[in-house]
């Protein structure tokens, strides 16, 4: 699976980043951004979590 994050639509609430700090991190303009080209099977369910949390539904599947 394979993720990103719309930066025009980040609030940068940090709820991926809580839920799912393996596969999302802040970036240089304090928003959250994807770290992983692939999300890890391991991680898929807690990373779809994150997706389904965002206030802003910001995070979106490539």
């Amino acid at each position: 699976m394979k993720l990103y994050v719309d930066q025009d639509l980040c609030i940068a609430c940090g709820a991926c980043i809580s839920l799912c700090p393996e596969v999302y991190d802040w970036n240089d303009d304090g928003k959250a951004t994807v770290i992983v080209d692939d999300v890890p099977s391991d991680a898929e369910e807690s990373a779809k979590d994150a997706m389904d949390s965002c206030p802003t539904e910001a995070i979106k599947e490539k």
